[in-house]
């Protein structure tokens, strides 16, 4: 009968199977993040950090529920929901963060990174600079040269003053703040479904196994009683 031991056994690895599944998927995110901005953007991270955390908890609860143990099932019922704690707090500061949250974020990592990456980001959204191009005094540039992007947003064009390719931050907003939504989207969505992990995990731990045997004396009978 469903809501029996056979029936919580089964559900609990196959919720730990979908964990693993969802684990891969918030990893996968998580990197889709970075590669959008191409940057180390801390939530991202977490994100990413959370998911790989699942995977360990989700072979721990594995082997919890294949032996039915009650010490891994404990200590996978109080990772679990710790693991909600964090997944809910990061999620809902995804979802929380404004545009210019998102674009100080994006500075902080533009700033962090070398000038190759840079170069890469210039050629692979056609863009030059961070936010401008316009130098303080006695300070250095902090983009590479701008010659090919420009060739390539002006083709066709003599490269001049007025033709030049938009800063960085304005052809990145929308792919942050996509990335930002999905990353807290699917981080809330699933944090939820680990409260039910820890009510299957409570209930099975508490349920009696009826395949389990009362051990007893290996000894004969005869050798204790005269």
């Amino acid at each position: 009968m469903c809501g029996g031991f056979t029936c919580s056994k089964n559900a609990l690895i196959a919720l730990n199977i979908l964990y693993v599944v969802v684990a891969s998927i918030l990893i996968s995110v998580a990197v889709y993040g970075q590669a959008s901005s191409l940057t180390t953007l801390p939530i991202v991270g977490g994100i990413m950090a959370c998911g790989i955390l699942l995977i360990l908890i989700s072979l721990l609860g594995l082997a919890g529920a294949v032996k039915h143990h009650q010490v891994m099932l404990f200590f996978y019922m109080v990772i679990l929901f710790l693991l909600f704690l964090v997944q809910f707090s990061i999620a809902c500061a995804c979802l929380g963060v404004n545009s210019d949250q998102q674009e100080m974020l994006a500075q902080q990592g533009w700033n962090t990174v070398d000038l190759d990456t840079k170069a890469q980001v210039q050629e692979r959204f056609q863009c030059c600079s961070f936010k401008s191009r316009t130098i303080a005094p006695n300070t250095t540039v902090d983009y590479p040269t701008c010659d090919v992007v420009d060739k390539i947003c002006c083709d066709g064009w003599t490269v001049t003053d007025e033709c030049r390719c938009q800063p960085c931050m304005e052809k990145l907003k929308e792919t942050i703040d996509y990335a930002f939504k999905l990353c807290g989207g699917i981080g809330l969505f699933f944090s939820f479904t680990e409260l039910f992990a820890v009510w299957i995990a409570r209930r099975y731990r508490n349920q009696p196994d009826p395949n389990y045997k009362e051990p007893h004396a290996v000894f004969p009978r005869k050798n204790y009683l005269y």
